[in-house]
């Protein structure tokens, strides 16, 4: 589907996907679609995994901050692709049940409970960003911990999304390139909300 890394694609063989779904999905686990998780969340489609991840540049020992652990299968493959993952999850029983099944995989990642749109101050800067829920305008508190020459991947817009790379040039300058309709294929996320937990 357009995806040459084989980086990428190493760690996505390596993450199991169904281990992440609920038993009813299980036989569809590896279909590229998108799949309720709870709490009116759902898993993204492997091809929006691995594209976001892609375009991220990952290197060893990168530190991420991930919004949106969801069920955990995204910072799964961050973790394969050797990075340092810090992740927030707003939805209390997605967080517990992400810390589960992460733990029974042996992935590390730092899992936090909380609003993704204030990051993680004490934990910044981060080397990359990446959002995975569709925000109306680039979440200043999460642009402020990016380091300079940064890379956030997040989708902007409000009913339908444009996958977006934003590169910090400086504190309060960046650059972006939009992937809109990128291989014809849109991007369609759950809404990030403010103020919730």
């Amino acid at each position: 589907m357009g995806v040459e890394s084989k980086k990428v694609l190493g760690a996505m063989l390596k993450v199991p996907r169904h281990f992440f779904l609920d038993s009813s999905f299980e036989d569809f686990a590896y279909q590229n679609k998108a799949f309720p998780i709870g709490e009116e969340q759902t898993i993204s489609h492997p091809y929006t995994v691995a594209f976001q991840s892609e375009m991220l540049d990952i290197k060893i020992g990168d530190k991420i901050l991930e919004i949106g652990t969801g069920c955990g299968y995204q910072t799964a493959v961050l973790y394969h692709l050797g990075a340092s993952v810090y992740s927030i999850e707003r939805q209390h029983a997605l967080h517990h049940k992400a810390k589960l099944i992460l733990n029974k995989m042996r992935i590390k990642a730092h899992l936090h409970y909380g609003d993704g749109y204030l990051g993680l101050p004490a934990k910044a800067p981060f080397d990359k960003i990446i959002v995975t829920a569709g925000a109306p305008e680039i979440p200043q508190e999460l642009f402020k911990q990016l380091t300079i020459g940064g890379l956030m991947m997040i989708p902007l817009g409000s009913e339908e999304q444009i996958m977006t790379l934003v590169v910090k040039t400086n504190e309060k300058e960046f650059e972006k390139v939009e992937f809109d309709n990128f291989n014809q294929r849109h991007f369609r996320f759950v809404p990030m909300l403010k103020n919730k937990q």
